[in-house]
């Protein structure tokens, strides 16, 4: 290829290599992915990879911000559909099939997660976080959602049932589990 990229081409790269470090990331985690084979897979020289991002971590920074926006693309979407208590049970659900799916991302106590997330510069972390905490509060706060319970604690109540990724080696099966915290702690949380 080319030392110079059309814009379309950089468009285009960036979003080839966001999606082959998602797919590493998945299978194989932070660690055991490379840059090198990142390259190789969309096709382009390890030095090229520096023209669109500058580090590893500013990589997998931004591919975690996508994924970010797809699950609240998710959680609105279901919204749409089930605009009650309900479309929310339904947007944790699929949620957190999307988690079970891929640990290496979203078990945030998982070693390889934080290799990656103490490598981030602080006000990367501090974005990270604070975005997770103001979809939750934005979703909670839609016109036709009236919670029986304090705020702080409804969005306390949700992250922690999300983070049962975590205990996935502990419980016998952990979307059966997760549906079920859901289907009963959903009618204690809204009216």
């Amino acid at each position: 290829m080319p030392k110079g990229f059309t814009e379309e081409q950089k468009k285009t790269i960036s979003n080839q290599l966001k999606n082959e470090c998602k797919l590493s990331w998945q299978r194989f985690g932070y660690k055991k992915t490379s840059i090198d084979d990142l390259c190789k897979h969309v096709g382009i020289s390890k030095g090229a990879f520096y023209i669109f991002f500058p580090t590893k971590e500013s990589l997998f920074y931004q591919t975690f911000r996508d994924i970010q926006d797809y699950l609240y693309e998710v959680v609105e979407k279901k919204l749409v559909e089930m605009p009650n208590k309900y479309g929310v049970a339904a947007a944790l659900k699929e949620i957190f099939r999307v988690y079970h799916e891929s640990p290496f991302i979203y078990d945030h106590k998982n070693p390889d997660f934080l290799a990656f997330f103490n490598k981030l510069e602080e006000e990367q972390r501090i974005d990270l976080s604070k975005k997770t905490y103001i979809s939750t509060k934005y979703m909670l706060n839609k016109p036709f959602l009236s919670l029986k319970i304090e705020e702080d604690l409804a969005i306390s109540i949700l992250s922690a049932m999300l983070n049962t990724i975590t205990e996935n080696s502990t419980l016998s099966n952990p979307i059966d589990v997760f549906d079920f915290m859901v289907d009963h702690l959903i009618n204690e949380i809204f009216d």
